[in-house]
């Protein structure tokens, strides 16, 4: 009866292993998906940020007055966010090596950095 008992709880927790494995491939999908929305907001965020320091410039140009203006990253971030969403590396650790549809929280991270 004790080999019985023994196989139950190894199928037990078997079943309970495979229902965490689910639940983490769920948590990492949302993870995904929330890092993919925070990437597009940050690249929206950056093409607003453009255009109104392009209207301020132009209000500026019109009213006569020179105003300090702000750096915002540049043509080089916008390429490396090109190159990222082409699928490539923009990370120090694996620069120009091809994504394997995954998403890479170096890369991203480097990418949040710039703003």
């Amino acid at each position: 009866m004790k080999k019985r008992q023994i196989f139950d709880q190894v199928s037990d927790m078997e079943q309970q292993i495979g229902e965490l494995y689910e639940q983490l491939g769920d948590l990492k999908g949302r993870l995904r998906d929330l890092l993919e929305e925070n990437h597009r907001l940050a690249a929206e965020n950056h093409n607003l940020r453009n255009h109104l320091e392009q209207t301020d410039k132009q209000k500026d140009t019109e009213s006569g007055e020179d105003k300090p203006s702000k750096s915002f990253p540049g043509e080089g971030y916008d390429n490396l966010a090109r190159l990222y969403e082409e699928g490539f590396h923009i990370c120090n650790l694996e620069f120009g090596s091809p994504r394997q549809n995954e998403d890479c929280i170096f890369c991203l991270d480097f990418l949040n950095k710039k703003k």
